[in-house]
Protein backbone atom coordinates (compact mmCIF):
# COMPACT_ATOMS: atom_id res chain seq x y z
CA UNK A 1 0.00 0.00 0.00
CA UNK A 2 1.30 3.14 -1.08
CA UNK A 3 2.52 5.81 1.92
CA UNK A 4 -0.38 8.29 0.78
CA UNK A 5 -3.04 5.44 0.54
CA UNK A 6 -1.90 4.21 3.95
CA UNK A 7 -2.45 7.33 5.66
CA UNK A 8 -5.98 7.79 4.31
CA UNK A 9 -6.79 4.02 5.13
CA UNK A 10 -5.19 5.05 8.67
CA UNK A 11 -6.86 8.49 9.62
CA UNK A 12 -10.53 7.40 7.93
CA UNK A 13 -10.61 4.01 10.50
CA UNK A 14 -9.63 6.54 13.22
CA UNK A 15 -12.55 8.53 12.67
CA UNK A 16 -14.92 5.63 12.57
CA UNK A 17 -15.57 5.46 9.13
CA UNK A 18 -16.99 2.16 7.29
CA UNK A 19 -15.01 0.21 4.52
CA UNK A 20 -17.02 1.94 1.81
CA UNK A 21 -15.76 5.59 3.04
CA UNK A 22 -12.23 4.39 2.76
CA UNK A 23 -12.59 2.98 -1.04
CA UNK A 24 -14.13 6.81 -1.64
CA UNK A 25 -11.51 8.77 0.46
CA UNK A 26 -8.77 6.54 -2.06
CA UNK A 27 -10.84 7.31 -5.27
CA UNK A 28 -10.82 10.86 -4.16
CA UNK A 29 -7.33 11.37 -3.54
CA UNK A 30 -6.00 9.72 -6.42
CA UNK A 31 -8.38 11.57 -8.70
CA UNK A 32 -7.21 14.82 -6.89
CA UNK A 33 -3.25 14.00 -7.58
CA UNK A 34 -4.36 13.37 -11.39
CA UNK A 35 -5.42 16.73 -11.47
CA UNK A 36 -2.84 18.39 -9.75
CA UNK A 37 -0.01 16.16 -12.10
CA UNK A 38 -2.12 17.15 -15.33
CA UNK A 39 -2.19 20.64 -14.60
CA UNK A 40 1.56 20.96 -13.46
CA UNK A 41 3.12 18.52 -16.67
CA UNK A 42 0.40 21.11 -18.88
CA UNK A 43 2.08 24.25 -17.14
CA UNK A 44 5.48 22.54 -17.34
CA UNK A 45 5.13 21.88 -21.30
CA UNK A 46 3.82 25.54 -22.05
CA UNK A 47 8.35 26.20 -21.56
CA UNK A 48 8.74 24.11 -24.85
CA UNK A 49 7.46 27.14 -26.79
CA UNK A 50 7.80 30.42 -25.00
CA UNK A 51 10.93 32.91 -25.45
CA UNK A 52 11.86 34.56 -28.93
CA UNK A 53 10.71 33.13 -32.54
CA UNK A 54 12.04 35.07 -35.52
CA UNK A 55 11.31 33.92 -39.12
CA UNK A 56 9.10 34.97 -42.27
CA UNK A 57 5.26 35.07 -43.02
CA UNK A 58 4.49 34.57 -46.61
CA UNK A 59 1.13 36.33 -48.23
CA UNK A 60 -0.59 33.35 -50.05
CA UNK A 61 -3.40 35.02 -51.65
CA UNK A 62 -2.15 37.70 -54.43
CA UNK A 63 -3.61 41.10 -54.84
CA UNK A 64 -5.11 41.10 -51.12
CA UNK A 65 -3.52 44.11 -48.82
CA UNK A 66 -0.97 41.60 -47.54
CA UNK A 67 2.88 41.82 -47.43
CA UNK A 68 5.46 39.26 -46.93
CA UNK A 69 7.20 40.18 -43.20
CA UNK A 70 9.83 39.23 -41.52
CA UNK A 71 8.72 38.73 -38.28
CA UNK A 72 9.32 37.83 -34.49
CA UNK A 73 7.13 36.59 -32.28
CA UNK A 74 7.42 36.83 -27.95
CA UNK A 75 5.85 33.95 -26.60
CA UNK A 76 5.01 34.06 -22.72
CA UNK A 77 2.77 32.96 -19.78
CA UNK A 78 -0.50 34.66 -19.49
CA UNK A 79 -0.50 36.83 -15.94
CA UNK A 80 -3.93 35.88 -15.09
CA UNK A 81 -4.79 32.39 -17.52
CA UNK A 82 -2.55 29.92 -16.40
CA UNK A 83 -3.92 28.11 -19.08
CA UNK A 84 -3.23 30.44 -21.71
CA UNK A 85 0.02 32.11 -23.28
CA UNK A 86 0.48 35.65 -25.34
CA UNK A 87 2.11 35.50 -28.61
CA UNK A 88 3.13 39.52 -29.20
CA UNK A 89 3.72 39.86 -33.04
CA UNK A 90 6.05 42.11 -34.86
CA UNK A 91 7.33 43.07 -38.03
CA UNK A 92 10.65 43.84 -38.61
CA UNK A 93 11.25 47.25 -40.87
CA UNK A 94 14.92 47.43 -41.76
CA UNK A 95 15.90 46.24 -38.68
CA UNK A 96 13.39 47.33 -36.05
CA UNK A 97 10.67 45.67 -34.46
CA UNK A 98 7.36 47.43 -35.13
CA UNK A 99 4.32 45.97 -33.08
CA UNK A 100 1.15 44.42 -35.04
CA UNK A 101 -0.96 42.96 -32.00
CA UNK A 102 -1.26 40.18 -29.37
CA UNK A 103 -2.84 36.84 -29.91
CA UNK A 104 -4.19 34.66 -27.18
CA UNK A 105 -3.21 31.03 -27.48
CA UNK A 106 -2.77 27.49 -25.86
CA UNK A 107 -0.18 24.95 -26.61
CA UNK A 108 -1.06 21.16 -26.85
CA UNK A 109 2.15 19.91 -25.92
CA UNK A 110 1.56 16.19 -27.03
CA UNK A 111 1.33 17.60 -30.51
CA UNK A 112 3.34 20.45 -30.63
CA UNK A 113 0.64 22.60 -31.71
CA UNK A 114 0.43 26.55 -31.05
CA UNK A 115 -3.35 27.12 -31.47
CA UNK A 116 -3.85 31.26 -31.76
CA UNK A 117 -6.58 33.47 -32.14
CA UNK A 118 -6.43 37.49 -31.67
CA UNK A 119 -8.89 39.51 -30.14
CA UNK A 120 -10.28 41.36 -33.00
CA UNK A 121 -13.67 40.90 -34.79
CA UNK A 122 -12.27 38.74 -37.72
CA UNK A 123 -11.00 36.20 -34.98
CA UNK A 124 -7.56 35.20 -36.87
CA UNK A 125 -7.51 31.81 -36.51
CA UNK A 126 -3.50 30.85 -37.01
CA UNK A 127 -1.82 27.35 -36.16
CA UNK A 128 1.55 26.31 -35.28
CA UNK A 129 3.33 23.05 -35.32
CA UNK A 130 6.63 23.48 -33.26
CA UNK A 131 9.08 20.94 -33.60
CA UNK A 132 12.31 21.59 -31.14
CA UNK A 133 13.75 25.04 -32.09
CA UNK A 134 11.57 25.39 -35.69
CA UNK A 135 7.88 26.99 -35.63
CA UNK A 136 5.94 26.66 -38.66
CA UNK A 137 2.01 27.97 -38.96
CA UNK A 138 -0.56 29.22 -41.01
CA UNK A 139 -3.25 31.69 -40.70
CA UNK A 140 -6.77 30.76 -42.06
CA UNK A 141 -9.75 33.11 -42.53
CA UNK A 142 -13.22 32.61 -43.87
CA UNK A 143 -14.04 30.01 -41.20
CA UNK A 144 -10.94 28.12 -41.77
CA UNK A 145 -11.37 28.02 -45.92
CA UNK A 146 -8.95 30.18 -47.07
CA UNK A 147 -5.08 30.08 -46.10
CA UNK A 148 -4.18 33.79 -45.91
CA UNK A 149 -0.52 33.53 -44.77
CA UNK A 150 2.51 30.75 -43.93
CA UNK A 151 5.09 31.77 -41.79
CA UNK A 152 8.03 29.49 -40.93
CA UNK A 153 9.85 30.73 -37.82
CA UNK A 154 13.23 29.71 -35.60
CA UNK A 155 13.90 29.98 -31.56
CA UNK A 156 15.68 33.34 -31.18
CA UNK A 157 18.20 33.76 -28.54
CA UNK A 158 16.73 37.36 -28.05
Amino acid sequence: MAPCNFLVVAWARYRGFGYHSEILMRRTSAIIVMVLGTACSLWASDKAVLGSWEGDSKCMIADSPCHDEHVLYQITADRKNPFQLNLDAYKVIEGNPEFIGTLACQFESRAGVLSCTSSTKEKDDWEFHVIGDSMSGRLMINDGKTLYRRATLHRSPK
